[in-house]
């Protein structure tokens, strides 16, 4: 994973945070989705083979729970702190949102493929250990 902290401009009646897809993003951007929850429950359970995610956090405090052949690490994103994380394939993620109307942006090197999910924890776990 890698933690990518953004510039942030604070004014009385609001802050702007710029993104430069050419100059801020990790990957080249290809796909970008939203993903919002009720509080306390989980989504994502899921990895991907050879798609890299950037994650940042919109709104509220979300809890990203990882795994990869690194370990697992447990990371939470607040919109108040301007970062968000890169996670590259084969990273195992679960995500729980810990605040009411949170909302979390995703932004992909790929587009939609469902073959490029891996949705079974068991198959996740044996392939890490073939690529160790």
């Amino acid at each position: 994973m890698l933690k990518i902290k953004f510039k942030s401009y604070r004014k009385k009646s609001g802050t702007l945070v710029p993104f430069s897809l050419k100059k801020d993003f990790p990957i080249k951007v290809k796909r970008i989705f939203l993903i919002n929850g009720k509080k306390n429950f989980q989504r994502g359970d899921h990895a991907h083979k050879k798609c890299s995610q950037f994650i940042y956090p919109i709104l509220g405090r979300i809890e990203i729970d990882c795994t990869s052949k690194d370990g697992t690490k447990k990371i939470v994103l607040d919109h108040k702190k301007v970062e968000g994380y890169l996670l590259r394939p084969k990273t195992w993620c679960k995500i729980k949102f810990l605040t009411k109307n949170a909302i979390l942006l995703v932004a992909c090197d790929m587009e939609y493929k469902f073959s490029d999910y891996i949705e079974n924890y068991s198959d996740f776990l044996k392939i890490i250990k073939k690529n160790r």
